[in-house]
């Protein structure tokens, strides 16, 4: 058996952990640097539209009094790692999916051990952690996400636990649910489907092995194999990123090549210390540079650049990057975002040496020293020289709570009487 533990409006959730006063009040949480809603309570979607602009809505947020804040990834990192590593203790079969998303399988637990099993889940992810989950079980992945969907729907009939235990439930599941619905059916497919008259998931189930692969590949006929109760989509095994990115839109828009150029430092760098932390190192940068969606006058160009060595060193790639925003940049444009993305990326013991040129052996140790500073004070310390040394990265984020669980100078403090 197959069950997905789904964290209910994540990121409101993790703000009320800390504000309790904050349940059931209209939350929502805007992207990096303000800009729009990414996420939003059960009680703020009626008011509040996903992606919406913050600037159009703030009269909004205050006529129905929603709780607004800023994007605190420290904080929901954290409090996903605690959910995750509390789910583990129950399976060792576990791919989390997303951040707040986490999919498991159940070996060894009878039929009727099940609810019980997975209900214990809950309580100790709730009562350790403080975040509310809906659970979903069923023979296969995607029938666990339709029964998390029940689970999440009918919470008072459910308390957040659906188990689709036998071909009666699985049919009543499958018509209940809508096409467009189905985990892995796009917007595009669905409306295809709508217009051969197929509307639920259970209609899908009916059509014909040869139909769907003709029309929706083979990935479609695993989807309807999976959805009739035969497993074919297996629990995936966890891999390092193929590429990192840093990107950022920039608080105000930048005309001249100096800051642009520091900016790119700053994420070279940030993508080099990623690179680090999964023991990675990468071949090749991608840079890129691009005036405002607003702006009359647009340029977003990009470039590959080639390192002469496999390197994960923040020195080479700054300088790498930086020989590459000056093949973009050009004068009289108001650029408003940019970014580094590291690629071709390879294990670091895996690291092979050049006969004719390779990097300064001493980087590495000077590496490890960086790092070690960073972690030990929770802030960059010790840059690279390309950056500004009086600069700090700081996005526009008006709304932002404390790291509750991450910074030592922002936990709770208690004042005893």
């Amino acid at each position: 058996m197959y069950g997905i533990l789904d964290c209910n409006s994540f990121y409101a959730s993790c703000e009320r952990v800390f504000k309790p006063h904050l349940i059931a009040k209209p939350i929502v949480v805007l992207s990096n640097n303000d800009g729009c809603v990414i996420a939003r309570s059960i009680e703020a979607k009626s008011f509040v539209p996903m992606g919406a602009e913050a600037f159009k809505y703030e009269k909004v947020f205050k006529e129905k009094h929603i709780n607004v804040f800023s994007s605190n990834y420290s904080l929901y990192g954290d409090l996903s790692t605690r959910v995750m590593s509390i789910l583990s203790k129950f399976t060792l079969d576990i791919e989390i999916y997303s951040i707040d998303e986490a999919f498991f399988k159940l070996d060894g637990i009878s039929k009727d051990e099940l609810e019980d099993y997975v209900s214990k889940i809950k309580y100790t992810i709730e009562k350790q952690v403080g975040i509310p989950v809906s659970i979903g079980v069923a023979k296969t992945k995607s029938l666990s996400k339709v029964a998390n969907k029940i689970a999440k729907k009918y919470t008072n009939e459910t308390k957040g636990v659906y188990v689709i235990l036998n071909n009666e439930q699985r049919i009543k599941a499958l018509k209940w649910t809508k096409v467009e619905d189905v985990w892995g059916i796009g917007r595009s497919i669905s409306k295809k489907l709508k217009f051969q008259n197929i509307h639920t998931a259970y209609d899908f189930t009916l059509l014909s092995d040869e139909l769907v692969r003709n029309k929706f590949s083979v990935v479609g006929l695993r989807l309807k194999q999976d959805l009739s109760g035969n497993s074919t989509i297996g629990i995936e095994v966890v891999r390092d990123k193929i590429s990192i990115a840093t990107t950022r839109s920039f608080e105000y828009v930048l005309r001249d090549f100096e800051p642009i150029k520091e900016r790119i430092a700053t994420f070279a760098n940030a993508c080099a210390e990623k690179l680090r932390r999964q023991h990675s190192e990468c071949n090749y940068l991608y840079v890129f540079l691009k005036t405002s969606s607003y702006s009359s006058v647009k340029r977003n160009v990009g470039v590959v650049v080639h390192l002469p060595y496999i390197t994960n060193s923040s020195i080479t790639i700054c300088n790498y990057a930086n020989r590459g925003i000056k093949q973009l940049f050009k004068k009289g444009y108001n650029y408003k975002k940019a970014g580094v993305v590291v690629m071709g990326l390879k294990p670091e013991e895996e690291h092979q040496f050049s006969l004719f040129e390779d990097e300064n052996p001493r980087h590495k140790s000077l590496m490890k020293v960086i790092d070690k500073l960073n972690l030990k004070y929770n802030k960059p310390t010790v840059k690279i020289a390309n950056q500004d040394l009086d600069k700090t990265w700081k996005m526009k984020q008006d709304h932002l709570s404390p790291r509750y669980t991450t910074a030592i100078d922002e936990i709770i403090e208690i004042k005893c009487n």
